[in-house]
């Protein structure tokens, strides 16, 4: 019924629109403006090199989507699908990119992606939490595929940059954005600027108040040699509830023409509180015959950053100078309350079950970013960084007896891990003529230790290694290029894979973390073409992979009719795909989008009694659609599609999904009234199958339904023409 009426408003609103359309239309000028050089929107503005990378504006007014041959820009605000939900909501709509149901966004079929936030990492990105973060507050998001020496080498698929809005116009002016959604979803975001020759003041709050739906399927069975099998079927509803608060605060200072300081502070607080019913149901078992299990959590976080710039710029604008510190500290706190109730063959209340987890973090970054004008063509760049993180995670898990409660499995841990990076980079770009190139090498030294309380877990890895970068291009004609580009890459182990104390939730199947492991290398080659004509963009990408000692999930089944699953190292493996991006604009009105990605992989590998050697392909696509009808009427569809993907233990089905949203600009574009609907077909769901030499096991994993938010957004002051001198923000990742 919700689906049907969303189809009846979306098609009334098109059909009214469409019959009111005028038979003529007058062509949009293109307005693209190219980021100030030194920015973070453009770190390499003024060098020679980026004469050659054009960018290429897509939508008549303001681009929606810009690309380089280096990078893909997606502006947030021409995508009506992506106003309305989180950041994940907003990554699983691009191309390439893929968010699984616990969070792990991936680039090309690869999680190992190093994700940025205005150029830096934050503990947000680090804990799977950008489903905090509105997609409102977002102004773009930036896709690079092979970074130069200038970014941190992590990140063996690439970097994905996420940029909060900032203010850049003159004056006092902001927004309020008021929404709701079925399932609840209440959401209040009020941004307020100021901005003046002398300083810039910019401020961003959210509350929000969020339910989802979830529900899982699973199935084992279990085929003991010379036994009898055993079956085993859990159902497990979910109703989870979030409030949150947000606040971004700030501001630039110009001391003068070349000298600029930056300091701003962000808060992130969240309540979570969550209730799960899981139904067991066993088959051919000696002991039990169905159980139902209740389980409530509440969990607290807050994660702080405060962030500071100084920007010198000279005379020459090709030149710059900047400091970067950024602070991040954050803690959490969450428990679980599990009670369980036999209810055949006989009836019978068991032990209840609880845990406790908090852990806390304090990560410091200090970098300096250096340019230097050679020539009038070529130019040197410098930098140097150094970030120092610390965790501390304690978990608790206790059992009922009587009226007292004990320790449950000696589970009663403590983790600490410490972090040291320290890494410099030089690189040097030219150009001649039509051919241009970009040449760097950046080396870290890596310090890390993981001590638990009883030491058990001890360990201490330190490495030094170099990551040359180097970027070939050729421009043939305006609107035609060629780019070749290599890079070696790192993908670091994080806490979540290192923690080696499975959590409690489920007793038939956890993840447990593996203190072992080690880094892997990626060499990273990529050729790029990109040609432009007068409606039509092609932007294909030949690319190829090899990567060192990968990160793999390895399922084994442990005594008790317990599902283990744990990340292992295997020797390598290789990838080589085609990624193929297609903008066509027949009108002005109307903007066609499509991307494929298709892809090759290789394993090999053996960890204890199990063959890692596989060899795949994969296909990922996304179709969208959007149209400007009369009286500011918009349309906007986009469909998704992967096919299945295997791997030696396990195979995943395919997955698809599709988004409809419809909007409508009010007083005299002021305001905008935009109604959506993401997973409407309840499609969006994991399915996969897991099997070894003695078990399988299938698991349906629906972790959101179907959502439909309306919302209202009001700006005040916002007036064309009112931009002032911006603020030369420092040269960030």
């Amino acid at each position: 019924m919700k689906l049907l009426l969303f189809f009846l408003l979306s098609l009334s609103c098109i059909l009214n629109s469409a019959a009111q359309q005028q038979t003529t239309e007058k062509p949009v000028a293109d307005s693209t403006k190219k980021p100030a050089a030194g920015s973070r929107e453009n770190p390499t503005a003024g060098s020679p090199f980026d004469k050659t990378l054009n960018e290429v504006a897509i939508t008549g007014d303001k681009p929606g989507v810009s690309l380089k041959l280096d990078k893909k820009i997606f502006v947030v605000g021409k995508d009506l699908l992506s106003q309305n939900g989180s950041a994940n909501d907003l990554l699983n709509n691009l191309p390439a990119v893929t968010v699984s149901a616990t969070g792990q966004v991936s680039l090309r079929g690869n999680p190992s992606v190093l994700i940025l936030i205005n150029g830096r990492k934050t503990g947000l990105t680090q804990s799977n939490a950008l489903d905090q973060i509105p997609a409102g507050q977002i102004d773009r998001v930036e896709i690079i595929t092979n970074p130069s020496a200038r970014y941190d080498a992590a990140g063996a698929a690439g970097i994905i940059n996420i940029i909060l809005k900032k203010n850049n116009k003159a004056g006092f002016t902001g927004q309020v954005k008021l929404l709701g959604g079925i399932p609840n979803d209440l959401r209040i975001n009020p941004s307020l600027n100021y901005k003046s020759d002398k300083f810039n003041l910019f401020s961003t709050f959210g509350i929000r108040n969020t339910d989802y739906v979830g529900l899982y399927r699973s199935e084992q069975v279990v085929s003991p040699p010379d036994q009898p099998a055993t079956r085993y079927n859990q159902l497990k509803n979910e109703n989870r509830h979030d409030d949150g608060k947000l606040l971004y605060l700030g501001a630039d200072f110009f001391l003068n023409d070349h000298n600029t300081i930056t300091a701003a502070f962000f808060k992130n607080a969240t309540k979570d509180h969550d209730k799960t019913s899981l139904n067991y149901d066993y088959s051919n078992h000696l002991v039990d015959s169905a159980l139902i299990r209740n389980g409530e959590s509440r969990e607290k976080r807050s994660y702080n950053q405060v962030e500071f710039n100084y920007t010198r710029s000279f005379t020459d604008p090709k030149k710059k100078f900047s400091i970067d510190l950024q602070y991040d500290f954050w803690n959490s706190e969450k428990s679980w309350a599990l009670n369980t109730i036999r209810i055949a063959p006989n009836q019978e209340t068991l032990p209840g079950i609880r845990t406790s987890a908090t852990g806390a973090s304090k990560d410091f970054l200090l970098q300096t970013d250096y340019v230097q004008p050679v020539t009038a063509h070529t130019a040197l760049e410098f930098g140097l960084k150094v970030e120092n993180r610390l965790v501390s995670s304690d978990y608790l898990a206790e059992k009922q007896e009587g009226n007292d409660w004990v320790i449950l499995d000696q589970i009663d841990n403590k983790l600490d891990y410490k972090e040291l990076i320290s890494s410099g980079y030089t690189q040097i770009s030219s150009k001649w003529k039509a051919f241009s190139y970009l040449l760097g090498l950046r080396a870290e030294l890596t310090k890390v230790r993981i001590e638990d309380r009883e030491r058990t877990f001890q360990r201490e890895k330190d490495y030094t290694r170099f990551f040359p970068t180097a970027h070939l291009g050729y421009q043939f004609k305006e609107g035609t290029s060629l780019q070749l580009s290599y890079s070696k890459r790192i993908n670091r182990p994080s806490l979540s894979l290192l923690y080696p104390f499975n959590e409690i939730t489920d007793f038939n199947a956890q993840y447990v973390g593996n203190p072992d492991l080690n880094p892997s290398y990626a060499d990273v080659f990529e050729l790029g073409f990109l040609q432009r004509w007068h409606k039509v963009t092609l932007n294909p990408s030949l690319y190829y992979q090899y990567i060192g000692h990968p990160i793999q999930d390895y399922t084994y089944l442990k005594e008790g009719n317990t599902f283990i699953t744990t990340p292992v190292n295997i020797n390598y493996e290789t990838r080589k795909g085609l990624e193929i991006s297609i903008l066509y604009q027949p009108v002005s009105a109307l903007q066609l989008n499509a991307e494929f990605n298709v892809y090759a992989f290789k394993q090999r590998g053996f960890y204890q009694d199990q063959d890692f050697n596989f060899s795949g392909e994969a296909l990922t696509s996304r179709i969208s659609a959007q149209l400007k009808l009369p009286m500011r009427f918009g349309f906007q569809g986009r469909y998704n599609f992967s096919t299945a993907e295997r791997n030696a233990q396990s195979r995943t089905a395919a997955i698809h999904n599709l988004d409809l949203g419809i909007s409508k600009n009010l007083f005299k574009d002021k305001a905008t009234l935009v109604l959506d609907g993401s997973n409407i077909l309840n499609s969006r769901q994991f399915k996969t199958r897991t099997t070894g030499s003695n078990y399988m096991l299938n698991q349906i994993n629906n972790p959101n339904a179907d959502r439909y938010r309306l919302s209202f957004l009001y700006k005040f002051n916002n007036k064309a023409g009112q931009n002032v001198r911006q603020a030369k923000t420092g040269n960030r990742n």
